[in-house]
């Protein structure tokens, strides 16, 4: 089943969004102990929730900078990963940058929200003269009360596979 009848699925039902999230905790293993979920899809924008719970607390009982940072990613990369498809387009983190703002003591969802006009703007458009571009999201993350607590940037390669040179 193709990643858009799930992301169909969970749009519409709570079940549905359970299924797409047990899958992701499978597909991207490194973040099934923060318990990372998609809280929200719509067709431009994405939340994901890392919740407040002792895995992901530091030395002060506040969430992770860390952790915080992996929601970003994440919120960030499953949009544009959706929206690009995964067939096409290859995606790489080339960096990322996180001011924080607030220390978090409850839950903290991260949204990222982009237009079909900034996805032609600045991939599809210079993808036709270029064999990769790097775009630059930022990405907004509050806590449970409404604090702003970070705000990340991150940057991410977008290449078509069929200029991706691999090693046979």
């Amino acid at each position: 089943m193709s990643i858009e009848k799930h992301i169909a699925r969970a749009r519409s039902s709570a079940f549905g969004m359970w299924k797409l999230n047990f899958g992701l905790q499978r597909l991207v293993p490194f973040n099934r102990p923060h318990g990372i979920k998609i809280v929200q899809i719509e067709d431009d924008l994405v939340k994901a929730v890392i919740p407040f719970k002792r895995k992901n607390l530091n030395h002060i009982k506040g969430i992770h900078a860390c952790g915080m940072a992996t929601a970003a990613e994440f919120s960030s990369g499953f949009l544009l990963l959706w929206k690009l498809g995964e067939k096409k387009y290859r995606l790489i983190m080339e960096s990322l940058e996180v001011q924080y703002h607030y220390q978090a003591k409850t839950n903290v969802t991260a949204t990222f929200h982009m237009t079909p006009e900034w996805m032609q703007e600045f991939v599809f458009k210079p993808l036709d003269s270029l064999e990769q571009v790097l775009v630059r999201c930022e990405i907004k993350l509050y806590d449970t009360v409404g604090n702003h607590v970070a705000t990340a940037h991150t940057n991410w390669q977008i290449k078509p596979w069929s200029k991706v040179k691999t090693r046979v």
